[in-house]
């Protein structure tokens, strides 16, 4: 007997499940073996995939792009925007260097401390934040962020090394982190911690509490009345999201090989911020592909504004052209004019949904006529 569209609906969603998931394996095990791939990707990278040059910048596009989508969970989802989320990526960095270059712990308990500073600080900042809204919030998470800033690079106690930086001693590391032919083991380390957050974020966010988080985006007023102290569900959002963050600051110091103050300033909150925009504000995945795209384009640019057939242009074309920053910020522009919704966006959801319908409907036909 044939079957009926209507026979299709609950199996097609069954297949689709089964698809996801069925991609979601392929692309973990994709990411997982590209250092065993001695692939080159003409245009986009200048190695093989497999080459420790290579695999560092992947290394770092993935903490990054991890990172912001710890700040979409807080700004996208909850509707903090905050000015201060670099503290807590600088705390992950400085806590685990300082402790394994100052007080030569191992690197497994110094970022078990980094983990706690992720959960204690931000619940007692958060705290005090959180009394305030709207812009008011943006400046005194500004304060502290620039507090910090202010400490690492005057370096009272003799820790962070100032404007200089600390290296992580590498004598103190797991043998498997140190050396030019360990990097696929530092690109692993990110892709876990990506991995972690990306999960983290799914599930969150489709329990009870990442229900209210947006909820207190939409009408944090509602909330109120509703009996439910939107004040809460902010605060466990924005520990959350600083938790992961923190954690993304120790990998990143992992990876770097060193503690700078550059993730220390407002200008790294900034940039989280235009990596959410530009990958789509409250989508998490494209909050994700921004931070990579961004960074990305950070390292490449820098590269193509140094090159030599630039200099041989006109002035008016050289001078702009140069700077790094200046492209950047006309492509950031370029998004925002006309793609509203960041790279999230390009794919209607209504588009995404038929696809996938369509596609368990294949499976299913396929599964009956064998």
């Amino acid at each position: 007997m044939g079957a009926g569209k209507g026979d299709l609906k609950v199996p097609s969603a069954r297949a689709v499940q089964v698809v996801r998931w069925a991609g979601l394996a392929v692309g973990v095990a994709a990411v997982a073996l590209i250092p065993f791939a001695p692939i080159g990707v003409p245009g986009l990278f200048q190695a093989p995939l497999s080459s420790p040059g290579t695999l560092q910048l992947l290394a770092t596009l993935l903490v990054f792009g991890a990172t912001a989508l710890t700040y979409d969970l807080q700004f996208g989802f909850t509707g903090l925007l905050s000015f201060g989320h670099a503290l807590y990526f600088a705390l992950g960095c400085y806590v685990t260097t300082v402790s394994v270059t100052r007080f030569h712990l191992g690197l497994g308990p110094a970022m078990a401390l980094a983990a706690m500073a992720g959960l204690v600080v931000p619940a007692a900042l958060g705290a005090v934040c959180l009394r305030t809204r709207g812009i008011a919030f943006a400046m005194v998470t500004l304060a502290f962020a620039q507090a910090l800033s202010i400490a690492v690079l005057d370096d009272p106690l003799h820790l962070t090394g100032g404007s200089v930086g600390l290296p992580l001693d590498s004598t103190r590391l797991p043998r498997a982190f140190v050396g030019v032919f360990n990097t696929a083991n530092l690109y692993w380390l990110a892709a876990a911690y990506a991995g972690l957050v990306c999960l983290t974020s799914w599930w969150v966010l489709r329990s009870s509490p990442g229900r209210f988080w947006r909820a207190v985006r939409d009408n944090e007023l509602r909330v109120d009345l509703m009996g439910l102290r939107a004040f809460w569900f902010k605060l466990m959002a924005f520990v959350v999201s600083s938790f992961l963050c923190t954690l993304g600051g120790a990998v990143y110091a992992v990876v770097l090989g060193q503690a700078t103050p550059d993730v220390t300033t407002v200008d790294f909150t900034l940039a989280l911020l235009v990596m959410v925009v530009i990958g789509g504000t409250g989508t998490g995945w494209g909050a994700f592909l921004g931070g990579v795209l961004y960074t990305y384009l950070d390292d490449r640019l820098n590269q193509v504004a140094a090159a030599p057939a630039i200099s041989h242009l006109p002035p008016v074309l050289e001078l702009p052209l140069s700077q790094p920053l200046f492209i950047l910020g006309a492509i950031f522009v370029l998004m925002v004019l006309f793609f509203p919704h960041g790279l999230a966006g390009l794919m209607p959801r209504s588009l995404a949904q038929n696809a996938r319908r369509r596609l368990g409907e294949l499976v299913v036909g396929a599964s009956r006529g064998q």
